[in-house]
């Protein structure tokens, strides 16, 4: 369950990535996206809470695109020996999650994180390769 905190984080995270560049909107958010990177250093379990937050609220491309290329892929970068069990069980019970760990890019991962976050991952919608099934 969320909490009100981490309700209203994400809600203001969301509207800074969509609100348009420059927006007087745009700028009344920015505080939500300045949270993130201490968060994922210091608090992973609590940005690990946040990624999952955001994404059960929304998940249209534009925010799976940022969500992906940047909390999620620097938790597997700064943490990710600690919740690669973690990122695997959600990606594997959850076909949208899945679907939001084939936007990560290695970035510094180690072989073994890379591996196991490439088992997981659904790419389908990432790159030019097509949403629909694959037989």
């Amino acid at each position: 369950m969320s909490d009100p905190e981490m309700i209203a984080w994400a809600e203001d995270w969301i509207a800074f990535w969509l609100a348009p560049e420059g927006s007087a909107e745009r700028e009344a958010k920015r505080e939500a996206t300045m949270r993130e990177w201490s968060v994922i250093q210091y608090e992973p379990d609590r940005a690990w809470q946040f990624i999952l937050e955001v994404l059960r609220r929304n998940h249209s491309s534009e925010i799976l695109q940022v969500l992906s290329a940047g909390p999620l892929e620097d938790l597997l970068v700064k943490h990710g020996d600690a919740f690669i069990d973690r990122i695997e069980a959600e990606a594997w019970s959850n076909p949208l999650f899945a679907k939001l760990l084939g936007g990560v890019w290695r970035n510094a991962m180690g072989d073994h994180i890379w591996h196991r976050v490439q088992k997981a991952w659904d790419r389908r919608g990432w790159d030019g390769i097509p949403e629909g099934r694959t037989n």
